[in-house]
């Protein structure tokens, strides 16, 4: 399990910003299960989804940026969940882009490729190995979605969820079950990875790289734009 605990450039938990976020909520002093769920409910609903500049970004700055997706704030959680001694590893995958049709749109849509790296992380706990892909999305951003699509019952895909309730869920990590909200979109299943570093080593986005860094200058802000308008709906 040791390699499930060590430090990363992208996993930086000993970055100041993370040491003084763990004093200031008391983690350390909880119970296994009361970490993993303030640390889960905190990366869900303190961290606001929206796109980060890139993939690879450390987890101390996506902290000190308030803001990530599916790949970033996994970086984020795992880091956490590292630095208090819970052993995690990365999954990664790919999703198709029909999943964020609603806060992808027009040029933007046209630019990304068919499928869009994707990655959540699995924890340690009990025994047994939890996927925890559903802190993705922070709760004023889905209860608006859900606001929005309330005629919608059952299944759902775009805006950035794909889920076969998006009235009901499954995000809550309640002491031993998976948590999902965009895992029905997954096309490719690429399996697991001690860190995040390592995946994207191997795996990266499709996309050319002057695509990759207009995204990151300002196709990206278009979208966080579009999240924020449903978000405040």
């Amino acid at each position: 399990m040791q390699r499930y605990l060590q430090e990363t450039p992208l996993l930086d938990f000993s970055h100041p910003a993370i040491q003084q976020l763990l004093d200031a909520q008391s983690w350390r002093t909880l119970t296994p299960d009361a970490q993993l769920t303030a640390i889960y409910n905190f990366v869900r609903d303190h961290i606001r989804f929206g796109f980060s500049e890139r993939d690879t970004t450390p987890a101390s700055k996506i902290l000190l940026d308030g803001y990530g997706q599916c790949n970033t704030k996994a970086i984020l959680f795992m880091a956490l969940l590292r630095a208090v001694g819970h052993p995690c590893r990365l999954h990664g995958a790919t999703i198709h882009k029909s999943m964020q049709s609603g806060i992808m749109e027009g040029e933007v849509y046209q630019v990304m490729p068919e499928e869009i790296m994707h990655t959540w992380a699995e924890v340690y706990f009990g025994d047994n190995w939890y996927q925890l892909e559903g802190l993705i999305l922070d709760q004023p951003y889905l209860q608006a979605l859900q606001r929005k699509f309330s005629e919608v019952s059952g299944s759902f895909s775009g805006y950035g969820v794909a889920t076969p309730n998006l009235q009901q869920p499954d995000i809550d990590w309640k002491g031993g079950n998976h948590t999902y909200i965009q895992k029905e979109k997954v096309m490719q299943d690429f399996g697991v990875f001690d860190d995040p570093d390592t995946f994207f080593s191997q795996h990266s986005q499709q996309a050319s790289a002057e695509t990759l860094q207009r995204f990151a200058a300002s196709l990206r802000h278009d979208i966080n734009r579009n999240i924020a308008k449903i978000r405040q709906a």
